[in-house]
Parts: C-alpha cells; sequence; structure tokens
C-alpha cells in the first residue's frame, strides 16, 4: 500500500472516531431522534433479507414439492439416490462457510452471490439424471453458503444483544414463510404447468423460482447495508451513533486489534471451548429439525392427493412463524435464551410422539403444527451465539461460520432419517426425538458455562481476551480515558 493511502486511511479513521466522540457527548434527547431514526432506516433496508432468505430456502427445498410430481420417476432415482440430492447441497456449504465470512462489502458480495445460486437453481429444471442433480446441488451449496453466517454477521454490526433476538426472529420468518409459500408456489405450478412449452411442471417450478431468486439478488445489491463505517445511506452524525450503540452494548469498541487478522480470530475461535458445546448441540438440533425438508412427504401421509397435500403443508409454518415472533420478542424482553430455545423443543417432541402414537387423521395434522413451531427455538438459539461470542469480531465473525457449517452435518445426516417409511415413519420419528433430547442436554452444560463465566466477571476477571489496541480504542470510541475504557469492558455480561 502507497504512503498516501496510509495517510487517507489514518485520516478517515480519525474523523470517524471524532464522530463517535461527538456522540458520546450528545444530547440525550437528540441522540434518541438520532438513533430511532438509524433504527427505522436500518430495519427498512434489512427487510430485505427476510425476502432473500424465503428464496433461499425455497431453491433449497423446491425438491421436496417437484417429487411429488414425477422427479424421482423422470431422473429414475430410487430413495436413498434422492437423499443423496438433499444432502450433497450441504457439502458444498460446509466447505464455503468460514471463507465466506471476511468481506468489506457485505451488500455487494452476497448479492452477487444470491445472483450465482439463483442462476444455478434455474438450471436444475434442464437436468436429465442423477449425476446431473447432483453437480447442480453441490453447486447450489458451494455458492448460497456466504448468506446466512454473512446475514447473521451484518445484523450483529448494527443491532444490540437486546435487539438482535427480533431481527433474528424476522430474518428466520423467511424460512418458515418459504415453507409455507413453496407449498402454496408448488400447488399452483404443478397443477397448471404440467406439459407446457412441452416440459414437465416440476421443471417450470426450478425456472421459475430461479429466476424470481435472479431478481430480488439485484434489488439486494443496491439496498442492503453494509458495515457501520463504510455503508451508504446514512448520515455521518447516523454512523456515529450505530458505532456508539455497539460499543456501550458489550462494554467493547466493535473492531479488531490492528494486529490481529482472520487468521488470528480463528486461532481464538478454536481454544474457545464454548464453540464445541454449540457446535455439537446446534448439529443435534438439525438433525431433530431435518423434517423440513420431507414436509410435504409428511403430510402426505395423512391420505390425501398431491394438490390438498401441498396447500395443507403450508398452515403449520403460517402458525411456526407467530410462535416465532412471539418467542423472540418475549426471549428479548426477558433478557433470557435457555428457556425460549427449550420451551420450542418440547412443543416439538410432543409433535414427535403424538405422530408415533396414533393413526388419528387430525391428531397427526396438530402434530405437524407442533412440531414446525420448534422452530421458534432455532432463531433464540442463534441469537445465542453471536450474544455469546460478541469480541473480538474476526472471533464472532469464525464462531458463526465455524458452527455453522459444523450444523450442516446434522443436515446431511437428516437426509436420511427419513427413509424409514415403516409405519408412518415410527422410526425416523423416535430418532429425532432423541436428537432433541441431546439438544436440551447440550443448552443446559451451555448454559452452565455462561453462569460460570458471569461469576468470574464478577470476581474481577475479563469477560474475553482482549489484545492490542482494543482497550484503547474502546476508550476513544466512547471518548473516555482508557481506564474508563477498561471498566466498560468488564461490565459485560452474558446472557443466559
Amino acid at each position: 500500500m502507497a504512503p498516501s493511502d496510509v495517510k487517507d486511511l489514518d485520516a478517515m479513521e480519525l474523523e470517524r472516531v471524532g464522530q463517535a466522540i461527538h456522540a458520546s457527548q450528545m444530547d440525550p434527547e437528540r441522540r434518541r431522534q438520532v438513533e430511532k431514526k438509524l433504527k427505522m432506516k436500518l430495519d427498512l433496508r434489512c427487510s430485505i433479507f427476510v425476502m432473500m432468505y424465503i428464496m433461499n430456502y425455497l431453491d433449497r427445498n423446491n425438491l421436496g414439492a417437484a417429487r411429488l410430481k414425477g422427479l424421482e420417476a423422470d431422473l429414475g432415482l430410487d430413495d436413498t439416490q434422492y437423499a443423496t440430492c438433499l444432502s450433497i447441497l450441504y457439502v458444498g456449504y460446509i466447505l464455503m462457510q468460514i471463507p465466506s465470512q471476511y468481506i468489506a462489502r457485505p451488500s455487494w458480495y452476497i448479492g452477487t452471490v444470491m445472483l450465482i445460486w439463483g442462476m444455478i437453481s434455474t438450471l436444475s429444471g434442464n437436468v436429465t439424471s442423477f449425476g446431473g442433480m447432483v453437480a447442480i446441488r453441490f453447486c447450489i451449496g458451494f455458492v448460497e453458503a456466504a448468506f446466512l453466517p454473512g446475514a447473521l454477521l451484518i445484523l450483529s454490526k448494527w443491532y444490540t444483544r437486546r435487539e438482535l433476538t427480533k431481527r433474528n426472529a424476522i430474518l428466520f420468518c423467511g424460512n418458515l414463510i418459504s415453507n409455507a409459500f413453496s407449498s402454496l408456489v408448488g400447488a399452483g405450478v404443478l397443477s397448471n404447468m404440467e406439459g407446457t412449452l412441452g416440459h414437465r411442471a416440476w421443471r417450470w417450478l426450478f425456472w421459475i423460482e430461479g429466476a424470481a431468486t435472479m431478481f430480488i439478488a439485484l434489488l439486494a445489491i443496491f439496498i442492503l447495508p453494509d458495515l457501520p463505517h463504510n455503508t451508504r445511506g446514512f448520515t455521518e452524525e447516523e454512523g456515529a451513533v450505530a458505532v456508539l450503540r455497539m460499543t456501550e452494548d458489550v462494554g467493547e469498541a466493535d473492531v479488531d486489534s490492528e494486529t490481529m487478522g482472520a487468521f488470528t480470530g480463528l486461532v481464538m475461535a478454536v481454544k474457545d471451548v464454548k464453540i464445541y458445546v454449540m457446535m455439537l448441540t446446534f448439529t443435534a438440533y438439525v438433525v431433530g429439525l431435518s423434517f423440513n425438508a420431507f414436509f410435504p412427504t409428511l403430510t402426505g401421509t395423512l391420505g390425501f392427493g398431491y394438490v390438498p397435500t401441498l396447500l395443507m403443508s403450508a398452515p403449520p409454518w403460517v402458525f411456526s412463524c407467530i410462535v416465532s415472533l412471539i418467542n423472540a420478542w418475549h426471549a428479548d424482553r426477558c433478557e433470557e435464551r435457555f428457556w425460549h430455545i427449550v420451551g420450542p423443543i418440547i412443543g416439538g417432541i410432543v409433535g414427535f410422539i403424538i405422530s408415533m402414537s396414533t393413526e388419528n387423521v387430525a391428531a397427526r395434522y396438530v402434530a405437524l403444527f407442533l412440531q414446525a413451531s420448534a422452530y421458534a427455538g432455532f432463531i433464540v438459539f442463534y441469537s445465542w451465539i453471536s450474544s455469546s461470542f460478541p469480541r473480538p469480531p474476526a472471533k464472532r465473525a469464525v464462531a458463526i461460520a465455524m458452527i455453522n457449517a459444523f450444523s450442516q452435518l446434522g443436515n446431511i445426516a437428516g437426509s436420511y432419517v427419513w427413509n424409514m417409511k415403516e409405519n408412518g415413519y415410527r422410526k425416523s420419528y423416535g430418532l429425532v426425538t432423541s436428537m432433541f433430547g441431546v439438544t436440551i442436554v447440550g443448552c443446559y452444560i451451555f448454559k452452565i458455562i455462561l453462569e460460570r463465566l458471569n461469576k468470574q466477571i464478577d470476581e474481577g476477571e475479563a469477560a474475553w481476551v482482549t489484545s492490542g489496541d482494543v482497550a484503547e480504542q474502546t476508550a476513544k470510541t466512547e471518548g473516555v480515558t482508557v481506564e474508563e475504557g477498561t471498566k466498560l469492558i468488564r461490565g459485560f455480561r452474558y446472557i443466559i
């Protein structure tokens, strides 16, 4: 880098710090006004994440709807090959999780990634063999891996821990809505486009949804925010308040030391035992939620035709969305995580038990509502990850990526869980019930770990390892002395 470039960077940094100090001295009423306007802009711009997540899951799970209208027969797939088509997506997904965290302009990066995966998904409608579908699905997972951890990282850069769960819930409602929406779109396309222009209806399903994905990707490039220090569309005053908010949230500036790079964050993450507890627990949770990709098939066990089956698959996910929003709102209000995760899991277990123990159609349909509502805890779990690895940012980015990447092993395993069709998938339900049990135990262990860490903080120990100039940067951002900045760091407590 040329000396002139360094000088320019130094000048920009000094200007940003000066603005942040000004924000810390801002009149309280003016601060509230600026913060309200900032969050309104953020909420509007980040709302496109919901549409992006809807398309993410439509492109990922449209295989389930296509299966009901001839995909398996046309491609000559057996049950194991179909499961392989589902699971191979997550192999590519795992490979690109951590590399995709190091992005300076998330809006361009994530938008471009979405455009590419939309193009690849469209090609699914041209596949004529098992090998072709496997290749397409692998590429989709490889490319779209950037989306979810990138979205979570952006939200964690802008919203405080007390605001994050509600925003994550709104984001994940895109997932839940997509499960309902995909059933409705599938019913419409599969029942009305068979033979159109000489093509099977399931091929049109891929083409239509892939084209919609690419359109939304182009919008996202220009709508999504980047990071507080380099984003477009915010005033200098709003940017300064955004930086200050995140500093006040955990008592430390949301910046890395000048000596800390991506590899340093990786090393710090690997040494933290909390990550491994989260990885194993979250993976068990994902296996338990594996019914998601087979939901139309499970609804089909009620004995209705494919169009009624697809239509009946939608209401449980609408119910799940409502439960998730209420659960997330209450979790933020109470500043509690454990019971807001375990509660929905217990509801899901009740649904699994009903499905295993009765042939009554009404009871089994109610059970599907309970199973879908288990996603409410999944959303809070993601917020627990972000709030439990708050600083330094390099470590938080790796932690989110590592946990999310490892959990995709649960999706791979879950693709084969539902091959046991005997007696209405009772063996499959038994397996996912046990995985939910493992999840509850893992969450309890993690809760104990955080309680011990809070006790250590109360006794005067550091909340996390800091290095380099982070304490100094915290002091600059807040406009206080280094000693006062250090006190802010020690005022942090983990949310349990």
